[in-house]
């Protein structure tokens, strides 16, 4: 068992935890007291090292650059590729949605107002990424503002030289024992997948899950599509790499994204999978992985355009092609402040639906399935940054080879 591969192990949670999900389905209670407690000490434990985990290794990253214009290239990189991808990501949502037409001869009553969100203005979520309080964002975990400090640190560092060595050891160090506490939290990860996948398999069950499985298949195949069709070509173009070698390498951390369904508290996998895995250098990822588990949201954009279109044809109305082109640039913009946590897409689908015009109160429809969404919809977003940082240190000359790099996480 000790030979055993961590992803090997986590596999083998996630599918016994759907196993008792099911045999509990008529007492979900059960799962709720005593099997889902191990699973929020996985998530707190998790939580516990996601803020000094991003600030150490994003100051380090951003020192490491050797100058600013090698920061701002490798920036400016990461965000066009995030953004490019993020849109690829809605269109692809939109054409399943209007194939697979998911709302077609579904009628299910809706009595409940969900509280609108409103769109980000994009001057705003410019000006929200500089925190007025640093410390507060950190003791807030303000995850935008957190990259913002840790990146004025690092080009402070790169600019001060000689004397800003000492505070570079500092969070060196720091980033270092952090890993160390993140190879200690992810031993107990197989657990804490199988205590968090049981009561969501437990409590929604295949019968409540069954007038909506057309939804469920439309994200998932989406998903499925733009890993297969994005993620494949961009790494097999810009860094040689075999798709099957890439995907077999970001798998540990897509299945504990999976399950979490939080691209930020998956970070900490993220990251070794990344650098231990696929060969991606510590500099690079060290930057734009934190900055995807920001503000990639690939999986989240893809479920706004199925999601929005399902709405609509529930209430039988009829998307223009200029309103599902409002869904493309509000889910694509709307992803940039939008936190990697549980849930957080939902909200996001709310501001979506006021872009275009539909009914708040079918967001509801949504809500109940939002779970099974969320999982999918999070393991694409990881997937998504590791396929930057992949792509992004080739073009850098900072990838090392497969036969290079770890092929597996240890236990």
């Amino acid at each position: 068992m000790k030979s055993m591969k961590l992803t090997t192990k986590i596999l083998i949670g996630l599918i016994a935890g759907i196993v008792v999900g099911l045999l509990l389905g008529g007492n979900p209670g059960v799962a709720d007291s005593y099997i889902k407690p191990f699973g929020t000490l996985f998530l707190r434990m998790i939580k516990l090292i996601i803020v000094p985990l991003v600030l150490s290794s994003l100051v380090v990253g951003a020192a490491s650059m050797g100058d600013v214009k090698k920061l701002g290239r490798i920036g400016g990189k990461t965000i066009a590729y995030y953004l490019i991808t993020t849109a690829i990501a809605v269109i692809i949502g939109l054409i399943l949605g209007n194939l697979i037409v998911p709302g077609a001869g579904l009628s299910i009553p809706v009595d409940a107002t969900v509280q609108a969100q409103a769109a980000p203005k994009v001057v705003d979520t410019l000006l929200n990424i500089i925190p007025d309080n640093p410390l507060s964002s950190l003791v807030q975990g303000n995850m935008l503002q957190i990259i913002a400090f840790a990146l004025f640190l690092g080009i402070g560092i790169t600019l001060v030289g000689e004397k800003g060595k000492p505070f570079l050891s500092f969070f060196d160090s720091m980033a270092e024992v952090m890993y160390k506490i993140t190879a200690v939290v992810m031993s107990y990860a197989p657990i804490g997948v199988f205590a968090l996948i049981t009561p969501v398999v437990a409590a929604n069950g295949p019968t409540v899950l069954l007038p909506l499985a057309k939804v469920i298949a439309a994200v998932y195949i989406g998903c499925i599509l733009h890993a297969a069709i994005m993620y494949s070509s961009m790494v097999k173009a810009f860094a040689k790499m075999n798709p099957i070698t890439f995907f077999k390498g970001a798998l540990p951390a897509s299945t504990v994204a999976f399950s979490t369904c939080s691209s930020s508290g998956t970070l900490p996998v993220t990251l070794k999978c990344a650098q231990e895995n696929l060969g991606v250098s510590e500099s690079v990822s060290s930057f734009v992985l934190p900055l995807g588990a920001t503000i990639n949201m690939d999986g989240t954009a893809l479920y706004q355009g199925v999601c929005a279109l399902f709405v609509a044809q529930v209430y039988g109305l009829e998307l223009s092609l200029a309103q599902q082109l409002t869904i493309v640039l509000t889910a694509t913009l709307a992803s940039i402040g939008t936190a990697g946590v549980p849930g957080a897409g939902f909200i996001m689908l709310t501001m979506v639906l006021q872009a275009v015009g539909l009914p708040l109160e079918g967001s509801v429809l949504i809500a109940g399935i939002d779970r099974v969404l969320d999982m999918a919809r999070t393991s694409i977003n990881v997937t998504g940054d590791i396929s930057a940082a992949v792509v992004i240190a080739a073009t850098e000359n900072e990838l090392s080879t497969p036969q290079d790099a770890k092929q597996t996480i240890s236990a």
